[in-house]
């Protein structure tokens, strides 16, 4: 048998690692089995939201579940607009459905403002352009963020066609209003967004958006379930989702 010398060896070996290398970052080398959810958990095959524009208007100017969102997952205010960071907000309906903004569309649904989020798309983009896997999803359809493997590259964010992305420029701790001690805070140089609350679903609880809306108008759910709310909703009225022509399949749902 021919002997190795340490070059062979070494090259060899970098050649291997290489290819574990490449192997992890595209996601190829099979997905560990997901660990149980603990007792009392809230789980789903696929889980959804869904947002009633009509109710959602109900009380004019009402931020209670962006306001308990972002307290539960202490998330920065930035004076600066350029360093704005959120994970649940309102966008004009002109800029969240510009191909249903015609000028025949209802006056009420065209100036009102509609809610938005991540939409733990089925086929989100932002997922497969990670090179680090700092982006990922569940099998019951959450999009997760993984803060410590984030490196900043912010390929996400350019990929994600709903804006619901956010980069931390600077130190968003300084700029926490309210502590919450129960849940991590970021770093600067890393993107975060919503989570579905997936904190909250293990305890058993719902999304705090969802908890905090006066109006009721955010409704949440197994949308493979055909017994759900969520599914019982979206029978009984026309809904709308952003963008469905880029193929994502978004899960968040807008009724009118």
């Amino acid at each position: 048998m021919k002997k190795m010398t340490r070059k062979g060896f070494l090259k060899a070996g970098g050649a291997a690692l290489v290819v574990i290398a490449g192997k992890r970052i595209a996601g190829t080398e099979g997905a560990a089995a997901a660990p149980p959810p603990p007792p009392g958990a809230l789980t789903a095959k696929r889980w959804a939201m869904v947002v009633d524009l009509a109710r959602c208007r109900e009380k004019e100017g009402c931020t209670a579940c962006i306001a308990a969102c972002h307290r539960e997952h202490n998330v920065p205010q930035f004076n600066d607009r350029a360093h704005e960071v959120k994970w649940l907000w309102k966008e004009p309906y002109a800029n969240v459905f510009p191909e249903n903004a015609a000028q025949y569309t209802e006056a009420a649904e065209r100036g009102g403002p509609v809610l938005v989020t991540c939409n733990h798309c089925a086929s989100p983009a932002c997922v497969r352009v990670c090179p680090t896997q700092a982006t990922w999803q569940r099998e019951d359809g959450i999009v997760m963020m993984d803060w410590h493997r984030c490196i900043g590259c912010r390929y996400c964010v350019a990929a994600c066609p709903y804006g619901s992305r956010s980069f931390n420029w600077e130190d968003p701790r300084p700029h926490i209003s309210h502590l919450n001690a129960n849940y991590p805070t970021r770093t600067k140089g890393v993107v975060e967004k919503c989570t579905f609350c997936e904190e909250r679903l293990a305890k058993g609880q719902l999304p705090a958006c969802v908890e905090a809306c006066p109006a009721k108008a955010i409704v949440f759910g197994d949308i493979e379930d055909p017994k759900s709310e969520v599914r019982a909703v979206l029978r009984e009225r026309f809904s709308l989702r952003r963008k469905p022509e880029l193929g994502t399949q978004p899960h968040i749902f807008y009724l009118i």
